[in-house]
């Protein structure tokens, strides 16, 4: 296919020579790698023939080599829970490899270099000033300048992390972004497999104001409290202190009004929203989600902890509500569509991103070749739909908020250090432990080196002692400086190719329990013993009420 592409940014043409003979992913790839537009080319053609891995939905982690006992799938693949709208039972996916043709083939090609000799060129100095820039800063009057349409970064010095919010987690600038403290997913978000992270919520506005159409804290604190239970499946939930009188209702149901810390009246919103639908495992249309995914900072006292780089700035809105009977209808759809061989596609909302085709737009922000951040391409956005919109465990397609600590302990900027390693929701043992225990290493790929040192026996068994002497989640799932500094070292050289459709993961060096191609009759599978149920939600102490 011929095709010319152009460049929003600066509304150049690029040269349509013989060039345009390559395949389109690799002139768009060959693009950014020179570019400095803060919008990348997009081509003169439909944005299914830009994809160089049409099953870019299926992550770098489904190619694991399981090898009968090792099951780190669990965790996205799972099937119904009573009441949630997720009903995509995808449970059997623990059990059998079960790829497309196109999928089978791992096109996840960053896996397999080895960027060993690279690392080493990056000095220590080099990589620890890197990932102190901020790359944030700029990117709105950049997108502005650009004439960029979607959603434009509004939340002032985020890069600074912690220092952007108070208490209690509300962004000091009034943007009205809320920060809470969840425990990172398993375990591609463990900052010892590479990457740390934070995630906001922002309800709209009339969750945040008087039946007058006024704002008030008091109504925005009880409205994320009250969704809080909801996607929990809550009945009562502790909160931050809130004036009942300021709202005029009683909800703890004590009979008075005061100032409170719970929440027993869970099944309507409060001011400007009460009339509102509310659903529980649903969040109301115009919920916002702002993640940013960041190099592995390490401090000057050697505490592991977000940089100010930023790798990826990712926004999220639902941009429209179903009722459960539509999402089951949706889901009933999409299992006939995959078994007729049909490949995923995704609705192009140009600069507001990709519709996952369940009420969400996502749409994200990354590091350029020098380091200033772009706007995603069409397959960069394309991928995150399998983890957004293509496994069982979710709850409204989204992680982070279902693990949010409960009630008041969970709102602030996200703090590993204290965390405890909570069980899941039916499990009695702490999930890191768990998961240690079924997946067989401190990655997907067990090729985490330092993990499996750290908390398994020489014979490949997990040492329960050792994990006993983990005072916190900070504990169980941070890497050494050493191990950090390698990892920020390798993702650079990502950066520098600008080929993350071939991956993003910063392996050290090629790991050997993964396939590079898949046969979904013959490659090992899981046995009946080493299939499981899981919850994403978390058992937590009891909260602190004290806030």
């Amino acid at each position: 296919m011929k095709a010319s592409l152009r460049i929003l940014a600066a509304g150049a043409l690029l040269s349509s020579s013989p060039a345009e003979e390559s395949p389109l992913h690799q002139q768009i790839l060959e693009s950014l790698r020179t570019s400095d537009a803060v919008l990348p080319p997009i081509p003169h053609a439909a944005p299914v023939f830009t994809l160089s891995n049409a099953e870019a939905v299926v992550p770098p982690q489904c190619y694991t080599r399981t090898e009968t006992l090792n099951n780190p799938c669990y965790v996205c693949h799972q099937d119904t829970i009573d009441g949630r709208e997720n009903v995509m039972n995808d449970a059997d996916l623990q059990e059998a490899y079960s790829f497309s043709d196109v999928g089978m083939t791992n096109h996840w090609k960053n896996l397999f270099e080895d960027r060993s000799s690279r690392i080493k060129q990056i000095s220590d100095a080099d990589i620890t000033a890197w990932i102190k820039g901020d790359n944030y800063s700029e990117l709105p009057s950049r997108l502005r300048e650009a004439n960029f349409k979607g959603w434009i970064p509004d939340l002032k010095n985020l890069h600074l992390g912690r220092e952007a919010f108070d208490e209690q987690g509300f962004a000091k600038d009034g943007s009205q972004w809320v920060a809470f403290s969840y425990k990172p997913f398993p375990s591609t978000f463990w900052p010892t497999n590479g990457s740390t992270d934070d995630v906001m919520i922002r309800l709209p506005q009339s969750y945040r104001c008087n039946k007058e159409g006024k704002p008030s804290a008091e109504i925005y604190k009880a409205n994320l409290a009250i969704l809080e239970a909801n996607i929990k499946g809550l009945d009562r939930i502790a909160s931050l202190p809130v004036d009942e009188t300021v709202i005029g209702e009683d909800l703890d149901g004590d009979g008075k009004q005061g100032v409170v810390r719970s929440i027993a009246k869970t099944t309507a919103w409060v001011g400007a929203a009460r009339d509102l639908p509310i659903e529980r495992s649903l969040y109301p249309e115009g919920t916002e989600f702002l993640h940013t995914v960041r190099y592995v900072g390490i401090a000057e006292d050697g505490l592991i902890g977000s940089s100010a780089r930023m790798k990826e700035v990712r926004y999220s809105k639902k941009a429209k509500a179903y009722s459960k009977p539509m999402y089951a209808r949706k889901y009933a759809l999409e299992a006939m569509e995959k078994e007729a061989g049909n490949l995923p596609a995704y609705y192009d909302l140009g600069h507001y991103g990709l519709d996952n085709g369940n009420g969400w737009a996502l749409h994200g922000f990354i590091e350029d070749h020098r380091g200033r951040l772009r706007a995603m391409t069409y397959e960069e956005n394309f991928s995150c739909m399998g983890c957004h919109n293509s496994v069982g465990s979710t709850i409204d397609k989204t992680f982070s908020f279902p693990r949010k600590m409960d009630g008041p302990a969970g709102w602030g900027y996200l703090d590993l250090k204290g965390m405890p390693d909570a069980p899941n929701k039916g499990e009695t043992v702490g999930e890191i432990a768990t998961y240690l225990a079924r997946a067989g290493g401190g990655s997907e790929f067990r090729n985490n080196d330092e993990m499996t040192s750290r908390w398994y026996r020489d014979n490949g068994t997990l040492d329960h002692e050792k994990l006993a002497t983990a005072k916190d989640v900070y504990d169980l799932i941070t890497p050494s400086r050493e191990r950090a500094l390698a990892l920020n070292k390798a993702y650079k050289t990502i950066v520098e190719d600008q080929d993350f459709i071939y991956g993003k993961d910063p392996v050290l060096v090629p790991p050997k329990n993964v396939y590079d191609k898949i046969d979904n009759e013959n490659s090992p599978t899981l046995p009946a013993e080493r299939i499981f149920k899981w919850n994403i939600l978390l058992d937590w102490p009891a909260p602190s009420t004290d806030r």
